[in-house]
């Protein structure tokens, strides 16, 4: 909603657009304060913002292979005082993933040759009201 407000602010300005959405004029008004001064942000995301920078370096100076746990090992050996649930849900926000060994399991793998098998519940898909058959 900030980045339409942004968008269509010229136009009609910050409070006619309000109105029409569901958010308040002061609401916008503090987004936009704290995106041009990071001092304004919450302690939390301004720990977050440092942290991703150590989580992506991290992430790249292992190959892209490093999940939640290594790259939460690798952080605590140097020297950062990090939650591992911190460290997955700032890998979640920035996409970051993993690898997986193995294969992916198949359950069942369809034959398309083969006949579709026959409707032994005799169906009529004909309903003259609702949740009737």
């Amino acid at each position: 909603m900030i980045a339409f407000i942004d968008d269509h602010r010229a136009a009609y300005g910050v409070e006619p657009i309000c109105k029409v959405l569901p958010i308040a004029p002061s609401t916008y008004h503090a987004h936009v304060a704290k995106r041009r001064d990071p001092a304004r942000l919450s302690v939390r995301a301004r720990q977050d913002a440092a942290l991703k920078i150590e989580i992506r370096r991290v992430f790249d100076e292992n190959i892209h292979v490093y999940g939640v746990r290594k790259v939460w090992r690798q952080l605590k050996r140097e020297g950062f005082d990090i939650a591992r649930c911190t460290v997955s849900r700032l890998m979640r926000d920035m996409g970051l993933q993993g690898v997986i060994r193995g294969k992916s399991v198949k359950t069942t793998i369809s034959d398309k040759a083969a006949p579709c098998p026959l409707d032994h519940v005799n169906r009529q898909f004909k309903a003259l009201r609702p949740n009737a058959l």
